[in-house]
């Protein structure tokens, strides 16, 4: 072994140690966790014992409604947030990012602090301001005749995403805003002197040139959303909140093991999950590779904005042709 494959080994093996500790033995006792169940003998007065059970946690969790309607909060959840949030972040960003824009730092910090406020300071905030007769929120629309009962069936989910909508939009803003300074400025100064405005500059210029930023946040974003748990347990709490215990499917794992005892249907659930995620996230990545090969502007395309001025009479020099030679070899 030489000298670079040894310093390779060094600096590799404790992150792979690090890895096994953390990922890979956490991740194999839950599929063996999985695999058993236990059981009380005596009517409930006598012992407890382990008993294999295949997978059997595994088809009780899928012919459970209530883990199956997880997944359908999930879906709404996703279609609710996920262009809330790309919408939102992006257009702050480009906001930031226009040459109209004064006092950058105030509002970059100003919307990336909610952010720093962890998950269940942030969750508890918002369900006093959702409860009745307590949120001044609530009572203000209450006089004014718009009366909305925030924790009630058809208004849980919204809250929720609203919730997600404060704690993180700031922060996918910050990484849009990131991408936007790196984009090359003469292509942003030839395409205003092209007579492209404001608008098409951001349309057609800014947004397709951050394509994989925006295929990298929804990716994570749509990862997330699998993995909601706080803010729907602490609503949970809330008096009269249609958000019940197995609302999202780590809520179900969460009530199977700490509320049930139950911790091979947990694990189970948990798996389910976990393979879930992966199947998504697979699948997303697979597409976003599409997306973003095939959003890139054709040769033919660059050619013909290079070539063309909004000023009459006037050229702009075409970087696709090599200049011509000058008559007589004269420069």
């Amino acid at each position: 072994m030489n000298a670079k494959a040894r310093a390779v080994t060094v600096l590799l093996t404790p992150f792979f140690a690090l890895f096994t500790v953390v990922m890979v033995v956490p991740v194999g006792y839950a599929v063996w966790l999985s695999l058993f169940t236990e059981q009380q003998s005596g009517l409930g007065f006598g012992g407890t014992h382990t008993v294999f059970s295949g997978l059997g946690n595994y088809a009780a969790a899928l012919g459970d409604h209530a883990f199956r309607d997880g997944f359908l909060v999930l879906l709404g959840y996703c279609a609710l947030y996920l262009p809330l949030l790309l919408a939102g972040a992006l257009t702050l960003a480009l906001l930031l990012d226009s040459a109209l824009a004064r006092a950058r730092r105030f509002f970059q910090l100003a919307l990336f602090l909610p952010h720093a406020v962890p998950g269940i300071i942030a969750a508890l905030i918002w369900v006093y301001l959702y409860t009745p007769k307590l949120s001044p929120v609530v009572a203000a629309m209450e006089s004014g005749g718009l009366g909305f009962d925030f924790l009630s069936p058809s208004g849980a989910l919204p809250s929720v995403v609203n919730i997600a909508l404060w704690e993180w939009l700031g922060y996918n803003m910050v990484i849009f805003y990131a991408a936007l300074q790196a984009v090359d400025r003469s292509v942003i100064e030839a395409a205003t002197v092209d007579g492209a405005g404001a608008w098409r500059i951001a349309t057609g210029v800014k947004i397709p040139l951050i394509r994989s930023s925006l295929v990298m946040v929804a990716l994570f974003t749509v990862i997330g959303s699998l993995q909601l748990f706080t803010e729907p347990l602490i609503l949970n709490q809330g008096a009269g909140s249609a958000v019940t215990s197995s609302w999202t499917p780590n809520m179900y794992a969460y009530t199977a093991a700490f509320a049930r005892n139950d911790y091979g249907l947990a694990a189970a659930s948990s798996v389910l999950l976990a393979l879930a995620a992966a199947l998504l996230s697979f699948a997303v990545t697979r597409l976003s590779g599409r997306l973003v090969r095939t959003g890139r502007p054709s040769r033919t395309g660059r050619s013909s904005l290079a070539g063309r001025s909004s000023r009459p009479g006037r050229r702009l020099p075409n970087a696709s042709r090599p200049p011509l030679a000058h008559p007589k070899g004269r420069p």
